[in-house]
């Protein structure tokens, strides 16, 4: 079985160590563009024509599935990723946790890059999933960009920035970048003092990871034993490469680190 995860950075961490936790014995490619990143500020066409590149990069490989894990990347270039794989490889995309996050009633807070706060799709997705639950939008300029580069001064700066915006009353927080989930702790700890409780955080990497192994018809093993040939392919703009080493500053990327092969 070989899962491949792309996105913009290394927000595809999260994701992969899901699949790696359900699946041990998986072998995973992972595409990144640290030649474009962040896709962010990007126009959509941009994002589009970036996300086709390293998702072509990663279909080289011949995954059985693709996790575009990458909020992003999932509302502008979702459609043109599914037209140019599927049906051969099944395309799986990345949601805020919006639904399940909003099924205990809030109030709660979806923190986002400001390109997405108050977008026209997050504002249809709490339209569909979160009616009647008190929802605030919190921009969260600079996280993701700290957390990509593993700096933890600006990575807590931007957090601390954030959970002043996010009202006392929160019990539950939507974490609306996939970079944000590497960081769930330091998030958790800031929010502490701000709402006087320890809040809920939903990020969308084991719903996906789960949902890329539905997608293929293969069921969670995680007592499964690494296969003798399962390891781990990185491309960085389509560079056959191995883990860059911000990623190991992160339990994810440690998780990760192991065999690399050339897939």
């Amino acid at each position: 079985m070989k899962i491949a995860l792309m996105d913009s950075g290394i927000g595809l961490l999260a994701a992969a160590a899901a699949v790696r936790r359900l699946r041990p014995d998986a072998q995973l490619v992972l595409s990144s563009d640290p030649d474009g990143v962040p896709w962010g500020p990007r126009t959509p066409d941009d994002v589009a024509a970036r996300a086709l590149a390293v998702a072509r990069a990663a279909a080289a490989h011949a995954p059985d599935a693709l996790v575009v894990a990458c909020n992003t990347a999932s509302v502008h270039a979702l459609p043109a990723l599914r037209a140019a794989l599927e049906p051969d490889i099944p395309v799986v995309g990345t949601v805020p946790a919006i639904k399940p996050a909003a099924s205990g009633g809030g109030p709660l807070a979806i923190w986002a890059t400001p390109a997405t706060t108050g977008s026209a799709y997050q504002r249809r997705l709490i339209a569909e999933f979160a009616s009647g639950v008190d929802v605030t939008e919190v921009p969260c300029p600079g996280l993701a960009d700290a957390v990509q580069d593993a700096d933890e001064e600006r990575t807590d700066a931007a957090i601390a920035a954030a959970a002043a915006l996010t009202p006392p009353a929160v019990t539950t927080v939507v974490l609306g970048c996939t970079h944000y989930e590497l960081v769930e702790e330091r998030i958790r700890k800031a929010l502490r003092p701000v709402t006087g409780r320890d809040v809920s955080l939903y990020g969308s990497a084991d719903a996906v990871a789960a949902q890329a192994l539905r997608r293929i018809g293969a069921a969670p093993l995680p007592d499964a034993r690494p296969a003798t040939d399962a390891g781990l392919t990185v491309l960085l703009s389509g560079r056959l490469s191995t883990l860059p080493a911000v990623a190991l500053a992160y339990p994810e990327g440690r998780l990760l680190r192991g065999p690399v092969t050339a897939g």
